[in-house]
Order: structure tokens, then C-alpha cells, then sequence
């Protein structure tokens, strides 16, 4: 099933993405949930959802039935991360 997804991928959504100067790389899939991360400009891409509904759910989940749902995952940057908790007062203390 994987290699399937990895082909609905590359045949499919990543000459989508690449008009808008994007990517996806597959991150999981466990029982029948695919997890995708969006990568280059569609990565927080504000349209990404519809993205996700319109493109990538659909493609994959008509090649691939047994895929039960699509979702896309979202990463924190480190330096994000350690921006928000220092705004937020939860620095590490050096001792």
C-alpha cells in the first residue's frame, strides 16, 4: 500500500505542489492513515487545507481505498519553539 501512495505522490500531487513551488514527503501511514508533510512553499501556506481536501486526500484515497484518511502534519521550527517559550517565560535557567 505505501508503495502505491508513494506513486499516487509522485505521478499525481507533486506536479501539483511544483506549480506553486512546493513538495510533500510522506511521513507515516498505520492503519490506513496516511500522514504527509507539505514541504517548500506549501509548507504553512495558508491554502494548505484546501490543498490537503482538494489534491492530495483526493488523489490518494481514489488510487489507494484501503486509506481511510489523509491528514498533513505540522511541524514547529526549534527556533520558533524556543521563540514561543521565551515569550511565554518558560527559558531554560542556567545554573
Amino acid at each position: 500500500m505505501k508503495d502505491q501512495i508513494e506513486r499516487v505522490i509522485q505521478e499525481k500531487i507533486r506536479p501539483v505542489l511544483a506549480e506553486h513551488g512546493g513538495d510533500i514527503s510522506l511521513v507515516s501511514l498505520e492503519d490506513g492513515i496516511v500522514r504527509a508533510k507539505l514541504l517548500g512553499k506549501c509548507s504553512g501556506c495558508p491554502s494548505a487545507m484546501i490543498t490537503t481536501e482538494e489534491v492530495i486526500k483526493k488523489e490518494i484515497m481514489e488510487a489507494v481505498p484501503q486509506v481511510r484518511d489523509v491528514l498533513i502534519v505540522q511541524e514547529t521550527s526549534p527556533e520558533l519553539l524556543a521563540f514561543a517559550k521565551k515569550l511565554l517565560g518558560h527559558e531554560q535557567k542556567e545554573n
